[in-house]
């Protein structure tokens, strides 16, 4: 590797879970070639120590920085907030719970160089054998059928929108999220219902994922989110991705 990363990380009351992520990344990226990478937590209005926590491990690891929302907005919007402010050639959200191993990039990297995609996205649904640590059968079952809705609705021809492991290139990634209008958990389906109007080659990548517990998408957010690729249907309608 020898181009720029920036990591994007949502956050949104992690004062426990990241001061391990942040190091495991650190541990990564000090083995993995890029010329330049930084690590940008965007703090979505945390009620906890998520901003301290930050600025606490920057002050030993420069690599790291903390971008604050205004207020609670939502995962969409702290995305769009990193993706815009990296400073990276290329730009990979994950979450902070690392569901999707930090190493995983190496294969969105390679199969998007591989496939000259500007978009490469982590799926679960592509090898479920690499699924370590299931969802519960109910919310895995809602999101096949989501999946399925997505597909149907908006023409995607992905079978996991939902993974929250989605590599850009930044010049590509600029032209999506500044068109981007869904700020909560919709968010995925949009940006690469744009992507795909501005014609960015996108790619599916089979990676591991594990379920962690303490997920913050509660089941009437999820239920709500069926919604949304009406809502960029009508966003399409509106003109508002031109």
């Amino acid at each position: 590797m020898t181009r720029s990363l920036s990591i994007i990380i949502p956050a949104y009351n992690e004062e426990k879970r990241l001061p391990a992520t942040l190091k495991r990344i650190q541990s990564y990226l000090a083995g993995a070639g890029w010329k330049f990478s930084e690590v940008v937590v965007v703090d979505d209005g945390s009620r906890d120590r998520t901003a301290a926590v930050v600025e606490k491990f920057a002050r030993r690891a420069p690599a790291v920085r903390l971008l604050r929302n205004p207020g609670n907005r939502g995962k969409g919007y702290s995305v769009r907030h990193g993706m815009l402010d990296a400073k990276g050639e290329w730009a990979l959200f994950t979450d902070a719970d690392l569901s999707s191993p930090i190493e995983e990039l190496e294969k969105l990297w390679t199969k998007a160089q591989e496939a000259r995609a500007q978009v490469a996205i982590g799926s679960r649904a592509l090898d479920r054998s690499l699924i370590g640590v299931h969802q519960p059968l109910f919310r895995e079952t809602a999101g096949k059928l989501f999946n399925l809705a997505v597909r149907v609705m908006t023409g995607l021809p992905f079978w996991d929108t939902q993974c929250g492991f989605k590599l850009f290139e930044s010049r590509a990634a600029r032209e999506i999220f500044r068109r981007q209008q869904l700020e909560r958990f919709g968010f995925d389906v949009e940006v690469l219902f744009i992507a795909r109007k501005l014609g960015y080659s996108a790619i599916e990548v089979p990676v591991r994922w594990n379920d962690v517990a303490g997920t913050k998408v509660s089941t009437l957010n999820g239920l709500s989110a069926f919604l949304d690729p009406v809502r960029v249907r009508l966003n399409q309608i509106k003109g508002r991705y031109r």
